[in-house]
Parts: C-alpha cells; sequence; structure tokens
C-alpha cells in the first residue's frame, strides 16, 4: 500500500475526467496536466499545475514533447525504499509522482477512416503516452497508472477507504491492464505499418 500525494493526468478520451480530478482534489492530491486535459479540469474549477510549469519546460514541436523530461519521469521511475534514487531525486528538485492517468490517441479509429494517409497515420503514433504508461507500469509498488475511466470510480472508492492510499493489489492489476494496453497499441502499429509496406 502506498498513499498518493501527486498525479499526473493527460487523456485522449475525457470521460469522467473532471469527476475523476475532482475527486483527487478533494482528498488532497496535487494535479499535474497537459493541453487539452488541463483546459478540461480548470474549466471545470479543478486546479492543476500545467506540465511546463512543473518542469520550467514548455511544450514543443507541435506538442510532441511535453511530458518527456527528467521531473516527471524520474518522479515516476524513482524507487522510493531506495536511499540512492531518494537522494538523487532530492539532489535534482525531482518529486514523485504517485499516480500517471494517460489514455491513448485513438490510432486504430484513426487508419481506420476512409482516406487516412500515412502521415495522418503517423501524426497519431502517441509516444509521451505509452512512455508515461510504461514507467509507471514499471515502478508499480509506489505508481498507481489509470489506462481506462471505467475504473475511476473503483480507484477513488479505494483511496476514500484507505484514506489516500492504493493497495499493493490494485496497483499490480492496473500496471498489468497497462502493459496489455501498450502490447495491443503498438500491435496495431505494426499491424498498419506491415500492410502499408506490402501495397507500397
Amino acid at each position: 500500500m502506498f498513499p498518493v500525494r501527486r498525479a499526473v493526468l493527460s487523456v485522449t478520451d475525457k470521460t469522467g475526467l473532471v469527476e475523476f480530478g475532482k475527486g483527487l482534489q478533494e482528498m488532497g492530491v496535487s494535479l499535474l496536466s497537459t493541453g487539452g486535459t488541463a483546459k478540461a479540469l480548470r474549466e471545470s474549477g479543478v486546479a492543476i499545475t500545467e506540465v511546463s510549469d512543473f518542469t520550467g519546460f514548455p511544450e514543443m514541436l507541435d506538442g510532441r514533447v511535453k511530458t518527456l523530461h527528467p521531473k516527471i519521469h524520474g518522479g515516476i521511475l524513482g524507487i522510493r525504499d531506495n536511499p540512492a534514487h531518494v537522494s538523487t531525486m532530492q539532489q535534482h528538485g525531482i518529486e514523485p509522482i504517485d499516480m500517471v492517468v494517460v489514455n491513448l490517441y485513438a490510432f486504430a479509429k484513426t487508419v481506420a477512416r476512409p482516406g487516412c494517409t500515412l502521415a495522418e497515420a503517423i501524426e497519431n503514433i502517441d509516444i509521451g503516452g505509452p512512455t508515461l504508461i510504461r514507467a509507471a507500469a514499471k515502478n508499480n509498488r509506489f505508481v498507481a497508472v489509470v489506462t481506462d475511466p471505467d475504473d475511476y470510480p473503483e480507484i477513488l472508492r479505494e483511496l476514500r477507504e484507505l484514506k489516500g492510499n492504493i493497495s499493493r493489489k490494485t496497483s499490480l492489476r492496473l500496471a498489468t491492464k497497462a502493459f496489455c494496453l501498450t502490447h495491443t497499441y503498438d500491435g496495431n502499429i505494426c499491424e498498419y505499418l506491415t500492410d502499408v509496406v506490402k501495397k507500397a
């Protein structure tokens, strides 16, 4: 079991996002967010910190680079009971991130549209999302990774019951689900590009 004090949220599917954000905020969780996710939360009265303000580094390259920063990934990947990791994080001003809430660009839906070009398909390959998901899933002893809006109510319920904590059982279940998601996502890209090459 571990406490959730800081979360990063960056979602394409905003189903249930505001309710989840409000629920986390009510429990004192500090929220980091990007782009459209930040806008949706802020407009609904949820206090967030832009990732660019947190890292001190702006989004760039048409949004291709948002969360790919040591203050984000160090905060996710740092092992909380490893003194060397803790020391390094303190030395570099890296604060722990205990929850990652991410879902991915709809690649499969994009390439299923009639007339979808290779350039459009490439732009809908998510980079930051899978990177966040895999980092959080790897460090699931200390980080909860949330990739499915259907899980929001259950997660809020557990956080309330456990006074702001997530159980080991839940974090491992969420990590398993996350790796299955990235596996399927990369499989969709693999299948699409393989078909493109065959037809070339």
